[in-house]
């Protein structure tokens, strides 16, 4: 049997969260990415199938505050743009969707970000 690689074990997790976890309009899904270099997270309804609010290190509004900061840094401020975008459109509550990621580092980053900045999950 062939080697699974890491990106192909992550895509599998999240399929697996994906099962159970979906956005309504109500409460929409707050999903995130990370690659090696950047960070994205988007605030989705799934029944509609639309991009409510989006945030990332290559953001242009954010792009200026990321010189000399960590990822986790980064990771922390694209949580708090992403909660206020989303609350700009009248959302307060998220579900939370790691997309196959574990919850350390980075992750844990941005939804700490997300949280002080005022989104309920």
């Amino acid at each position: 049997m062939a080697k699974k690689s890491r990106t192909e074990a992550r895509i599998r997790r999240h399929r697996r969260v994906r099962k159970y976890i979906s956005g309504t309009a109500e409460r929409p899904r707050l999903a995130v990415f990370r690659s090696l270099a950047e960070i994205y997270a988007q605030v989705i309804d799934d029944t509609a199938g639309t991009t409510l609010a989006a945030a990332s290190t290559i953001d242009r509004a954010l792009r200026a505050k990321m010189d000399g900061l960590t990822k986790t840094e980064q990771a922390r401020l694209v949580g708090q743009a992403v909660a206020e975008r989303a609350k700009e459109k009248g959302i307060t509550t998220v579900v939370f969707d790691r997309g196959g990621f574990r919850y350390i580092g980075r992750v844990k980053a941005l939804a700490d970000g997300a949280r002080e900045a005022g989104l309920e999950f």
